[in-house]
């Protein structure tokens, strides 16, 4: 009997979410065991991240599997991390519930969580990104100031690296000769291959804002901090929308997006409902927020009882 590749556990990267929701490139493993990936535009691949914030979001649904808990947590980027509990990890339901009712009482608080990196492809390739929670735990500031450090020189580690390959041809030998650091090689190779240009400097801006806001609890930072200002050229924070030049707070949307969500549904083929990342994928394109997508689809559902949810992630028009 041939022998079975096995691989080590892939360790967990910091990282921010800034970064991770950019993300669009899966890389899928080969064979029972292989990881797979989401590649970053700094080529980061993650497999599994230890990432934090303070929790924006939290909610569960019945299926008929068990419950399924998602939420957010948003770090000093500004950006959110996008999580979930599963229906099969009946040993983390308990804690999300203690956690769940802390937020529905309006309680906010720092957390830290390890998740596995998982994606949805919807059908016209559009790719969203979230993590399946392996572990969580509230944190005190200390903790969470200690997550921002890291995360931030290793952020600062794979801009330097993306920007020392700029100029060098994009493999293996060309990189290492450019000084980029091995680990890095091959994501910074499957970025490059995958994105188109774009700017690093939004990603400074982050590290900068995360720093700063660990400068406000921990004062033994702040040679660091002083170090990374000077390296980031004056310029706007705002940052830039992902459908064109406009800012995110200047975005035209196109019509409702409760009308986008019902057209959408109305029209649909498909006999068991429209699958919840579609519905979402379809609102982005209109040129509303995520979040606000998000929010219009519960409304419909739990306020407007216009939509229901005969199955878990699948929406139909109520009748």
């Amino acid at each position: 009997m041939m022998n079975q590749v096995r691989f080590g556990r892939q360790s967990a990267i910091r990282i921010f979410a800034q970064e991770y929701s950019d993300a669009n490139l899966p890389l899928e493993g080969v064979g029972e065991y292989a990881p797979s990936f989401i590649i970053t535009k700094l080529g980061a691949k993650v497999n599994r991240a230890l990432f934090g914030g303070v929790i924006d979001r939290f909610e569960r649904r019945e299926g008929d599997n068990g419950p399924t808990y998602s939420g957010h947590l948003r770090d000093a980027t500004g950006g959110v991390h996008r999580f979930q509990i599963a229906p099969f990890q009946p040993e983390l339901h308990a804690d999300a519930e203690e956690l769940l009712a802390r937020f529905e009482s309006g309680d906010r608080f720092l957390m830290m969580m390890i998740g596995r990196a998982r994606w949805f492809e919807s059908d016209d390739g559009g790719i969203f990104t979230s993590f399946r929670a392996e572990e969580f735990t509230t944190v005190e500031r200390s903790v969470y100031v200690n997550w921002l450090v890291e995360t931030s020189a290793a952020t600062l580690r794979r801009l330097e690296a993306y920007n020392s390959s700029l100029e060098s041809e994009n493999n293996s030998d060309s990189l290492k000769s450019a000084g980029v650091p091995e680990d890095l090689i091959e994501g910074i190779i499957l970025s490059k291959n995958h994105y188109s240009n774009f700017d690093p400097e939004n990603y400074k801006v982050g590290v900068l804002q995360s720093l700063s806001m660990a400068l406000s609890s921990n004062s033994e930072i702040e040679n660091m901090i002083t170090s990374v200002a000077e390296s980031i050229a004056p310029q706007s924070t705002e940052q830039e929308s992902p459908i064109g030049n406009e800012t995110v707070d200047e975005v035209k949307s196109s019509g409702d997006v409760d009308e986008v969500i019902l057209d959408l549904i109305r029209n649909s083929s498909e006999p068991d409902g429209v699958p919840y990342d579609s519905i979402v994928l379809a609102c982005v394109q209109a040129g509303f927020s995520r979040e606000l997508s998000e929010d219009a689809i519960e409304d419909l559902r739990d306020i407007k009882c216009e939509i229901i949810e005969p199955r878990f992630g699948f929406f139909q028009i109520l009748d």
